[in-house]
């Protein structure tokens, strides 16, 4: 096996802050500890950089940045709260009564909004990436997500006419540090609380799903032929079974207690426990004995909807994850290709491998026939900028895309015989 996926993560973050206390529209971050050093250390991802950028492109002296960094790195920011369009904090100077300092930006309209959350849900890699506090660069790109020069707008109490002032400066490098930590408090600068956007992007996978479900083609019946059936010798006969129960057992309720285990994963596990054990008993086999723990793993988070968007499934992830030593990204992207193929799509996700001359030869050429676009071939992947085909072992085609330049593929479409279906079921055509 490929050492497993991960997800695009940043530098080390530092000290992680604090926990804030807060609504959906207002959180509140106590005082964040001195940076390691004190001398205000830059921020640590590709987002909290941009915040930096912002206020400093539009700095006319150098000199109060650099104080202002000094600020920060001391820990001289008191609490810092944050609101739609506005972060205030007392920021302590010279002088024995702390300066009031604030930061706005404008806030994004609905449409900016919906074009964003439409495009997070468009890719189950966008809403790992979201779940896993990262901030994808497609949806942000598009809707103007991140500031830049002029977006930021200081004001403080102080006599010191700067722009910025060392104050507002060292607000500004402390809320780059909070940013790393948590991207949805940039969200809510810019008009959206973290419950209402995890809320309207599930609700978007759900109506994927539903459709994406809803085109599938039903799984084909088990036949018998009919001479079969009227030639059969019969068994000697047996004393009847027992009738097994109609349904699996329900499982008790579990409360909840101090360093007890999650009450829904215990409802979760003995659920699956029973269900197990009654299609033993009526089928005479278990269907999942032959499952890896990993795949045990990923097969039971793909049972239950929501991608880990809702607060039950986001547990179920964690924990799954947890037990097999992954991340929740990890087993995002894993449900995702077991639910475009089950175990063997999952094997196409993790195992490359050299498929012998024959179809996987002849894909190039149907799909230059096609006027599709030219494809890279290594190993069983034919790949593009952002579309990727890989021959599974079980003779089908698995569609992939990525971002264009990341190089970060999710499980995309219907696998398919012919790479040309494969790549329509991609495209949506």
């Amino acid at each position: 096996m490929t050492p497993r996926p991960g997800p695009r993560r940043p530098a080390p973050r530092g000290t992680r802050a604090p926990a804030p206390a807060h609504d959906d529209l207002r959180r509140t971050f106590p005082r964040l500890p001195p940076a390691g050093g004190g001398d205000g250390a830059s921020a640590a991802t590709w987002w909290g950089e941009a915040w930096v950028a912002a206020l400093e492109e539009t700095a006319l002296d150098p000199a109060r940045l650099a104080r202002g960094r000094a600020y920060a790195g001391r820990g001289l920011v008191d609490a810092i709260t944050v609101m739609p369009g506005r972060v205030t904090a007392y920021v302590h100077g010279s002088r024995a009564r702390p300066y009031r300092t604030q930061i706005r930006l404008r806030v994004l309209g609905d449409d900016d909004w919906e074009t964003f959350l439409d495009t997070a849900a468009a890719r189950p890699g966008h809403l790992a990436a979201l779940l896993d506090k990262d901030v994808p660069h497609a949806p942000a790109d598009l809707t103007g997500l991140l500031p830049h020069a002029g977006d930021l707008v200081p004001d403080c109490s102080c006599p010191d006419d700067g722009h910025p002032c060392k104050h507002a400066a060292a607000l500004c490098y402390q809320v780059a540090r909070l940013l790393d930590e948590d991207p949805f408090t940039l969200f809510l600068m810019r008009g959206r609380g973290e419950q209402e956007i995890l809320a309207a992007l599930g609700h978007r996978s759900a109506v994927r799903s539903a459709a994406e479900a809803a085109a599938a083609p039903p799984p084909s019946l088990p036949t018998v032929p009919a001479r079969d059936a009227v030639t059969a010798v019969p068994a000697a006969t047996l004393p009847p079974p027992l009738p097994p129960p109609a349904h699996p057992g329900r499982p008790p309720a579990y409360p909840q207690a101090p360093g007890a285990p999650d009450p829904l994963a215990l409802e979760l596990l003995a659920s699956e426990a029973a269900a197990r054990a009654h299609a033993h008993l009526t089928t005479g086999h278990d269907p999942v004995a032959g499952l890896t723990p990993w795949q045990d793993a990923v097969r039971l988070a793909a049972a239950h909807p929501g991608s880990g968007l809702t607060a039950a499934t986001r547990a179920l992830y964690r924990d799954l994850a947890a037990a097999v030593d992954r991340t929740p990204a990890d087993l995002a992207r894993a449900v995702a290709a077991w639910r475009q193929g089950g175990p063997a799509g999952l094997a196409v996700l993790e195992e490359p491998w050299d498929p012998p001359a024959g179809p996987f030869d002849r894909a190039r050429p149907a799909l230059i026939a096609a006027d599709s676009p030219h494809f890279r071939p290594w190993r069983n992947r034919l790949s593009t900028a952002a579309l990727q085909l890989r021959y599974g072992r079980d003779g089908l085609w698995y569609g992939y895309e990525s971002d264009a330049g990341h190089e970060d593929w999710w499980p995309r479409g219907t696998p398919d015989p012919d790479p040309v279906g494969a790549l329509a079921g991609l495209l949506g055509t």
